[in-house]
């Protein structure tokens, strides 16, 4: 089935229609796999895979729950269990899906796979980050139509900026966040481990570590913030995935955010996900890869 662009919505926060997600047994594929990779792989702890398929089919559910499509990506022998967090391979743009370079090196064969797969499923791809350039999709947000946050950080530098901006086109305006150092170039930490967009101009934020400049200009353009305590930071507090707009997922633990998501009008699913996120630091947003919203 060809996804009709002109029904792309490009921003965070509308409902799902299509959505990529890959599962743990294509991911993960099974507990030696796992056992093999954690620990080169800078995990907190060991997953345990049987947990990680039931935590992701519940994932799932819900997704499905507001009607939406999920496509399903591959397994391929050149893939970590890391492709499990199918988020940094691939973002999107108006004409298409636009592939990534993966900052991080031992993902590097994970946008050609999902290239392959999105021309198979007739998903246009619109163009690739290459050469010296990286990119990944953590790092990206769109905020509306003609308003994209990117992160230059330790897993997008410069050149994969430069290379963004020319495939999504001068009609859009790119917003760059330089993030801080914080713990430094093997971390998970992308642009959005410190904001997630919960409505039109209604963003839930770790507003420590942002950048000022960045902040400022979300403010200047209109936008209110759900702001996440300092305690739920690091238990992925932040890390919370609009599947309509104020009806969100975010992992269990985080109490108070949960709370005051609530107070600003936004249901909220909570979901396990002790081996599907804890370890690898990859929560509900880095699980999925959204194709069209409404």
């Amino acid at each position: 089935m060809s996804v009709g662009m002109n029904e792309l919505k490009l921003n965070e926060y509308g409902r799902l229609k299509r959505v990529a997600l890959r599962r743990p047994e294509q991911a993960m594929q099974g507990q030696a796999k796992v056992d093999a990779e954690w620990q080169a792989l800078n995990y907190h702890t060991r997953p345990d895979f049987n947990l990680a398929v039931a935590e992701h089919k519940r994932l799932v559910e819900i997704i499905q729950g507001v009607g939406a499509e999920v496509v399903y990506l591959p397994a391929q022998e050149s893939l970590t269990m890391d492709s499990l967090y199918v988020r940094d391979a691939a973002t999107v743009c108006a004409r298409g899906v636009i592939l990534c370079n993966m900052g991080k090196p031992a993902r590097s064969a994970e946008p050609g796979v999902h290239g392959e797969h999105f021309k198979k499923a007739g998903i246009p791809v619109a163009g690739a980050i290459t050469g010296a350039g990286k990119v990944e999709g953590g790092d990206i947000i769109w905020l509306d139509q003609r308003h994209v946050g990117i992160a230059r950080g330790y897993r997008t530098n410069a050149e994969g900026i430069r290379q963004f901006k020319e495939i999504v086109g001068g009609d859009v305006h790119v917003e760059v966040a330089v993030l801080p150092h914080y713990k430094g170039p093997s971390d998970v930490f992308h642009l959005m481990s410190i904001i997630s967009p919960l409505d039109e101009k209604l963003q839930l934020v770790y507003s420590p570590l942002m950048p000022v400049t960045f902040r400022e200009w979300l403010i200047d353009h209109g936008h209110q913030f759900v702001e996440v305590p300092d305690e739920e930071f690091a238990s992925m507090g932040c890390n919370v995935l609009a599947i309509a707009p104020r009806e969100v997922v975010m992992v269990k633990g985080n109490p108070e955010t949960k709370r005051r998501m609530e107070a600003a009008g936004c249901k909220v699913n909570v979901i396990d996900a002790d081996a599907i996120s804890v370890p690898g630091e990859g929560g509900p947003t880095c699980l999925t890869r959204p194709l069209i919203r409404a």
